[in-house]
């Protein structure tokens, strides 16, 4: 058995919590990662993905649940000094490469800075150096360190994101959205670098993105989002070849394949979720319909498709 590097439990994001506005932008989600793993979280724009990265890492805090990590509870109140050690562990590559870059900062410091924040390095010779060690290890070079992030194209940014993630040497990176701004050429290269990182550091990575194709590619496991619903979790080619929620079904008979024959025939599958009507007092949660094939649904629901799948 894996071992468990990260668990949510019951976790919830709300924004203008108890106002007509209310937003439950993350809904009693639970999940765990597993060390060297990747998980992918896939959903339409809105479902709460990015806000459930953001808040495993603590850009937001919690409305309520749990993200545990190592054993230990992350939300829970912490002195300077842990939260320092736990944002050592865990990194985030950020969606936009254009606007999480300091314009104002050279390549050298915009990388270097979490070597400054946690006193990874003796000097500025030190500190040099392990920039452009780690320029190196993202397929840029040492001339890169005295630019400005503007002078870079996408993907060159993207790997600069990357790069400032790997300098202090985490264990968990949550990589959001870190290829929807890039050109489809570019997404595989960024893509293919991040598997190469895993295996060479033994990285452990979330990755939110909404192109599924790519999340399948990259994914050991997926999760499926739906407003602010976990609604399916599976490995990966089990979820691609036997998607069990409709919403999941939905969203796969929207990929488009090179293939005209295919497209002229390809049959997309709308999702309404009043469909379900479920009854009031039932109770709809995660369970396990195959082993490791988890899908939120009713109790009915849940025989219904333990029935077909055996």
């Amino acid at each position: 058995m894996a071992e468990k590097l990260l668990e949510i439990k019951n976790l919830k994001q709300y924004f203008n919590q108890g106002k007509p506005n209310e937003v439950r932008a993350v809904d009693d989600i639970s999940f765990d990662i597993y060390k060297g793993e990747t998980l992918g979280l896939v959903g339409e724009s809105g479902c709460g993905k990015s806000t459930t990265g953001r808040t495993i890492i603590r850009l937001y805090d919690a409305t309520d649940g749990q993200v545990i990590y190592d054993g230990i509870n992350v939300h829970d109140k912490k002195s300077k000094n842990d939260l320092k050690t736990f944002n050592r562990k865990m990194q985030m590559i950020f969606q936009d490469p254009y606007a999480s870059l300091n314009p104002r900062m050279k390549v050298l410091d915009i990388i270097a800075e979490g070597l400054d924040i946690h006193g990874l390095v003796k000097n500025s010779k030190e500190r040099k150096e392990r920039v452009v060690e780690l320029l190196e290890t993202v397929g840029l070079n040492r001339e890169h360190a005295d630019r400005y992030a503007h002078e870079f194209s996408g993907g060159q940014r993207q790997r600069l994101g990357i790069a400032r993630a790997l300098a202090v040497n985490p264990e968990f990176i949550i990589a959001d959205e870190p290829i929807s701004a890039l050109d489809v050429s570019i997404q595989a290269q960024v893509v293919n670098l991040l598997k190469e990182l895993q295996e060479e550091k033994g990285l452990t990575y979330l990755f939110i993105a909404h192109d599924l194709s790519m999340v399948k590619y990259i994914s050991d496991r997926i999760g499926v989002m739906y407003f602010g619903k976990l609604v399916e979790l599976a490995p990966a080619e089990d979820l691609y070849n036997n998607p069990m929620h409709p919403y999941t079904q939905s969203l796969l008979s929207a990929i488009p394949l090179p293939d005209p024959n295919y497209e002229r025939t390809r049959v997309r599958k709308s999702y309404d979720p009043a469909s379900h009507n479920y009854q009031d007092g039932e109770e709809i949660a995660m369970r396990e319909v195959t082993p490791g094939h988890f899908v939120y649904c009713s109790e009915k629901e849940f025989a219904t498709l333990q029935a077909i799948s055996n």
